[in-house]
């Protein structure tokens, strides 16, 4: 019998703690904070452990022959049971964005949600996937800023689009492990995201706090990654791909802090212990 275990596992719930930030990241750079913000955050927690449990349905026979821990190849969750916790997932994530935002938020939400499922079952292990995986994640920063400026929010999009770009990129090396140069290109990139986002902004709306977390982030992602440099075995990988996971808050915080909203930049990056601790637990890839 599958237990809740079985599907907090099937949806890497702890992973999920990195998700919200987009929204407020969005939601600060587009002058759109505000009580929606909290419904929208819902609802790209539920579209990311849709596509958390849609990946290990399509993943199920890989699975099966590289991770058969997982719930699936281990018999813990039923692929029936996988592919309609994923759709059930997809439905509240966009009955959610518009409850809180209406056809605004629907009008990301549902590509979002399409983007995530193409993902899955079609784009990763190609070329597109991490292009698509960034599309996903861009796209999630975007609904944040519903009821605002979309436009404003677009640098703030394109920077998490970025990291998760490079991110996807190192991912597909966690099993095999990889070619040095692979996570060298990612730290190079990780550096040069973080440097840009510590940039100050236009009467300095971020603080002290928009440049202090962009270090976090970079020291956090970074080290990892110059770890996997040294050695570019599979559990060092996998070691800076859950780094990148879990670092993201840090990122998304000072973006929140350069769209004006230090403090809940600051907020944002206090779940990076949480999720840390968590993903000893739950792996988050």
């Amino acid at each position: 019998m599958t237990t809740l275990r079985d599907l907090i596992d099937l949806v890497r719930a702890p992973a999920a703690l990195s998700v919200p930030g987009d929204v407020v990241a969005g939601a600060a750079a587009g002058g759109a904070l505000g009580r929606r913000t909290i419904g929208l955050a819902c609802s790209s927690v539920l579209l990311y452990w849709a596509g958390m449990a849609a990946n290990d349905w399509a993943d199920r026979h890989l699975d099966a022959v590289e991770r058969p821990e997982r719930p699936i190849p281990s018999g813990r969750v039923s692929a029936g049971a996988a592919l309609g916790t994923a759709a059930g997932l997809t439905a509240a994530g966009l009955a959610a964005a518009g409850l809180a935002g209406g056809r605004s938020a629907l009008a990301v939400a549902a590509p979002l949600a399409g983007a995530i499922w193409a993902y899955d079952v079609a784009a990763k292990g190609t070329p597109a996937g991490p292009l698509t995986m960034a599309l996903c994640r861009g796209l999630d920063v975007l609904l944040g800023a519903t009821g605002g400026s979309r436009t404003a929010a677009l640098p703030s999009a394109l920077t998490i689009a970025a990291h998760t770009y490079l991110l996807t990129a190192l991912s597909h090396a966690e099993v095999s492990g990889a070619d040095p140069r692979l996570p060298a290109a990612t730290l190079a990139g990780t550096v040069t995201l973080a440097a840009v986002t510590a940039r100050g902004t236009a009467g300095g709306a971020g603080g002290a706090a928009q440049p202090a977390l962009a270090g976090v982030y970079a020291a956090q992602f970074g080290v990892p990654q110059a770890r996997a440099v040294a050695d570019p075995s599979a559990r060092r990988v996998r070691d800076a791909v859950s780094a990148g996971i879990v670092s993201l808050p840090a990122l998304q915080g000072a973006l929140a802090a350069r769209g004006g909203a230090p403090r809940l930049g600051l907020a944002l990056a206090a779940a990076m212990p949480l999720a840390r601790r968590l993903v000893r637990k739950v792996s988050a890839t």
